[in-house]
């Protein structure tokens, strides 16, 4: 139980409801009580006056006798049909509180482990695949709350049960009861043999369970490269092996879960028949009514149902334990960017890189050493070089998305650690190289970017951003226009409208700061010509930075970082790198020739 401790925490936020609901428990075992009682009752005034009644045989008081004795045994049923209701209502608000709370609960957790993923950084994602991410999220989750749910409530209606009947047949009849419960010891024990197992199968589960979950997203998202390569046979029987594995494991659990229904039902069986044995000879020495053997078997019968949800609650918690405990791995995971200062800012007036070192923590590779540069507001900063020398990087550290390993980036002076990380990027625009739609309409694909409290945008200024990205035209000539669902990750759009759409999504929200990382590497000379015009207009004011490996692309910006190898190999304006006639000067060459032949 020590990873579930994790919950307490939300237990003591309801713990309103978890009072409620332990109160309706307990009251509702008592008026379950009353039932065995007046069934004694009634059996032990059947049987001592039944013969009394034959006796009076044609005399006038056996009608006024049996008037009477009706009455007596009308009286038992309507306390027992009426504690029977209050039993059912009290259930029904037991049931309202606890299963309640642990919908509660459930909530409040997927909301911790959605905050989580938020604070995780990059370094989180590349190591970790989606289905295991989404298993943790919905399977885990569940799983938790069946423990703080349906397991709790039924191990608080055990306990109750148990405590009240135990001592009420001790009451009547102390030796029986001792024989009638000797066989629970027995199922104790297997309980502790059998709990062990099914943890460790638990976790086994949610091992398989992850792999299949990962294996079926992968292969709905690559459907098209599966379609398009005659391997569909290699990749069924893959997706069959994962399948199997799952399979195999949940039966080996149902196996050993199965193991308690036959021995608790066997155990339940052997208290009956030790009641009617024992309690026959109790009744022929006259120590012992005939009504105390029937409540004494409706008690048995009354444990029977807690004493079988037992093993089933021990399969919940254990199944509870196993997932929570890959829920604590998952919310201890320290690869989080942290935002505990929350230093306000107001604009961006100047971005300062000193002397900053970075590797990513993943592999270990150093993709950034000794960077030094800044950027004044209203710049036009281009980033340039080969693939692989540290471009996106320097996007992905501006934006926070890693924390520096070495050095500072400063944000108006102020350590970019220190600064409202939310309020910050709000105050940027950004395309990422690797585009990502959402399976929605265009129009909210674009306006996905506005912060929550801005003002409505217009069809009209809605379409001169989209007219910006050179996109207009072409979301024109679909079907709903801009009401058209692009599918699962802009499928059914071309690379080069995502893009666009990707960068319409970056100007809506009208930052202080664009980034565009490589956002045109799937367009044409001629349509990146006239986005660039149209960014030259519409960026006048705003500071950007703008990543590509393209040299011709970046003539006319205030300034350009050429890297290589993770350095900053110069920079200047283009007449000044061109004229030193070093690293970005054999880049244009290079390109210059590769366009001509």
């Amino acid at each position: 139980m020590n990873e579930l401790r994790a919950i307490n925490k939300y237990l003591y936020k309801y713990k309103g409801l978890l009072t409620l609901g332990i109160f309706f428990v307990v009251t509702s075992n008592i008026f379950g009580l009353y039932t065995p009682e007046y069934i004694r009752y009634s059996v032990d005034i059947l049987k001592e006056n039944l013969a009394t009644y034959q006796l009076m045989h044609s005399f006038e008081a056996q009608s006024a006798y049996r008037s009477l004795f009706i009455y007596f045994i009308l009286f038992f049923a309507i306390i027992i049909f009426v504690t029977s209701i209050i039993k059912g209502l009290l259930m029904f608000f037991m049931r309202q509180t606890l299963i309640v709370m642990s919908r509660k609960i459930e909530f409040d957790q997927k909301n911790e482990l959605y905050q989580q993923y938020q604070r995780l950084n990059t370094t989180f994602y590349k190591r970790n695949n989606t289905g295991d991410l989404m298993s943790r999220i919905s399977e885990d989750v569940s799983r938790v709350r069946m423990y703080v749910g349906p397991a709790i409530m039924y191990s608080i209606n055990l306990l109750a049960l148990f405590s009240m009947v135990i001592y009420t047949m001790f009451n009547i009849n102390a030796y029986l009861s001792f024989l009638v419960l000797l066989p629970l010891p027995v199922l104790t024990y297997s309980i502790y043999k059998v709990s062990d197992t099914i943890n460790k199968r638990s976790e086994r589960i949610s091992v398989a369970l992850s792999g299949l979950t990962t294996r079926a997203q992968e292969i709905f998202s690559g459907i098209r490269v599966i379609q398009s390569f005659p391997i569909s046979q290699q990749i069924e029987a893959e997706f069959h092996q994962a399948g199997s594995d799952y399979r195999q494991q949940n039966i080996g659990l149902a196996k050993i879960e199965s193991f308690f229904a036959p021995l608790m039902l066997l155990l339940i069986g052997i208290s009956t028949l030790l009641v009617v044995y024992i309690g026959g000879k109790e009744v022929a020495r006259g120590s012992f009514s005939a009504g105390n053997i029937a409540e004494f078997i409706f008690y048995i019968n009354m444990l029977t149902w807690p004493v079988a949800s037992l093993g089933w609650c021990v399969s919940l918690i254990q199944r509870a334990e196993a997932s929570q405990k890959r829920i604590n791995l998952f919310l201890q995971d320290t690869n989080t960017i942290e935002n505990e200062q929350k230093l306000p800012v107001h604009d961006i007036r100047n971005i300062a890189f000193q002397s900053v070192t970075f590797r990513y923590p993943d592999t270990g590779i150093q993709a950034l050493t000794d960077i030094n540069f800044s950027v004044a507001q209203g710049e036009k900063v281009a980033i340039v070089g080969k693939t692989g020398s540290g471009k996106s990087t320097i996007a992905e550290l501006l934006l926070r998305t890693y924390d520096i390993s070495e050095g500072n980036v400063l944000i108006n002076g102020t350590d970019i650690r220190k600064i409202d990380l939310t309020t910050y990027r709000n105050k940027i625009g950004y395309t990422p190289q690797d585009v990502f739609l959402f399976s929605d309409t265009i129009r909210n694909n674009i306006l996905f970017g506005l912060p929550q409290n801005a003002a409505p945008i217009s069809q009209e200024t809605l379409e001169e951003y989209a007219t910006t990205a050179c996109v207009h035209e072409d979301i024109q000539q679909l079907p709903k226009q801009y009401d058209t669902i692009v599918g699962e990750r802009g499928i059914m759009l071309s690379g080069g409208q995502k893009q666009r759409i990707s960068i319409a999504r970056a100007l809506v929200k009208n930052p202080e700061m664009v980034i565009l990382d490589d956002c045109l590497s799937a367009v044409d000379a001629k349509t990146e010509k006239i986005i660039f015009e149209n960014l030259d207009r519409a960026l006048q004011n705003k500071t950007v930075i703008f990543i590509t490996h393209r040299i011709f692309a970046v003539t006319g910006f205030d300034k350009i970082i050429v890297l290589e190898d993770g350095r900053i190999a110069e920079q200047g304006t283009y007449a000044e790198l061109m004229k030193k006639q070093g690293v970005y000067y054999e880049l244009y060459k290079l390109q210059q020739q590769e366009n001509n032949t």
